[in-house]
């Protein structure tokens, strides 16, 4: 197998001003791509989801390497297998996850893949977890987004960032599950473990927070009830079930929240990566109950707590990484309660777009006028 060319978004420096549809983050170029080495799948990418996760990489708030080829939500079909890779065949559709788990590290043989330190250690060095790069332009190398650099017609991954999909399934819809789906749902079922009839707060509703905002309704919990500042998707969140909003804009929103719960919620997910959030997500957490936090800040934001409540009160302040997911056992049982109608996962699709419009999307996702956009190939 000989090395191809492929289009790629690439970031080449942080911090851009915006609009970024002016200054133009990301180029689009036409890179060279190695042919998928041991334990490793060319994808032909068929769909990528613009994620917040992204956005924080290009305004320089999580620093990656660069030059970097972004994107890491993303679905689409295997062209080539590296030698090793028996378990899935050409033409089968996947779904990427962002954290590749090696199977034996001390958090993957206790059941913890989204914890797996390999994993983590690539993708801060912006590796595949098989190790090294697969991306160049000329003579330059480039660095791998999170495992995946999905943003671009096709990417060589490591097996472990695959999992293989319902060909079914939308390419647009099945990117989502790899991110939003696995992280929002996966904070409710896997980390909260929340049980029927208990309540449910969600603050912040990007696509993460209202896939939670899904995960409570299939799970049964009661209320449910969404904080946004944004009105539409505090609408949106109400069409998706029976749910009660509080606009976090409101100067006793916290006092709404604990009035609609009768004391606080039994479990409050921040999904909105903001300091200011968690503080407002912790105060609306009821004695006994549990703040659960997915958003990703800045990484010297910290958090101050009062001490005295967190041991006279028993609270629980607990994170969640891709929602303590085991991608292989709960991206198909997601899908498969899509199918069923119970997790209308389409619901947060905000449109599609050519990769030529992706810095524009990306202004349209940071002024919050859209939940999800997909690059669609």
């Amino acid at each position: 197998m000989t090395p191809m060319t492929t289009r790629a978004a690439v970031l080449r420096s942080l911090g851009a001003a915006r609009p970024y549809a002016d200054s133009r983050p990301l180029s689009i170029e036409t890179v060279t791509l190695d042919p998928p080495g041991p334990g490793e799948v060319l994808v032909a990418i068929k769909a990528a989801g613009l994620c917040h996760s992204d956005l924080s990489v290009i305004n320089g708030d999580r620093p990656r390497p660069l030059p970097m080829a972004l994107g890491h939500e993303a679905a689409g079909v295997v062209e080539q297998l590296g030698e090793g890779v028996t378990d899935l065949a050409i033409g089968d559709h996947v779904a990427l996850v962002f954290m590749p788990s090696c199977g034996h590290c001390d958090p993957c043989a206790e059941g913890r893949p989204a914890l797996c330190e390999p994993g983590a250690a690539a993708n801060g060095r912006g590796e595949l977890l098989t190790g090294g790069r697969r991306l160049h332009h000329g003579s330059e190398t480039l660095n791998h987004h999170l495992g995946c650099s999905a943003f671009a017609d096709r990417a060589v991954v490591s097996r472990r960032s695959l999992v293989k999909i319902d060909p079914a399934l939308s390419f647009a819809e099945a990117a989502l599950f790899g991110c939003a789906v696995l992280t929002g749902v996966g904070a409710v079922v896997n980390t909260a473990r929340i049980r029927a009839g208990q309540s449910a707060v969600v603050v912040g509703l990007g696509g993460v927070g209202l896939a939670s905002v899904l995960g409570a309704l299939a799970s049964g919990a009661s209320p449910v009830i969404a904080v946004d500042l944004a009105e539409d998707k505090l609408a949106l969140a109400r069409s998706l079930g029976p749910v009660q909003t509080v606009n976090a804009s409101d100067p006793d929103a916290v006092d709404q929240v604990r009035a609609l719960t009768g004391g606080g919620g039994d479990f409050v997910f921040e999904m909105a990566g903001s300091v200011r959030a968690l503080q407002a997500a912790w105060k609306m957490t009821r004695r006994g109950g549990t703040t659960i936090t997915a958003g990703l800040p800045p990484p010297d934001a910290a958090l101050p707590v009062n001490v005295v409540s967190l041991v006279g009160e028993e609270r629980t302040l607990k994170g969640s990484y891709i929602g303590t997911c085991v991608p292989g056992r709960d991206l198909p049982r997601y899908v498969a309660l899509y199918r069923q109608g119970r997790l209308p996962v389409d619901r947060l699709m905000s449109g599609t777009i050519p990769l030529e419009d992706i810095n524009a999307g990306f202004d349209r996702l940071h002024a919050g006028e859209v939940v999800r956009l997909v690059v669609t190939f």
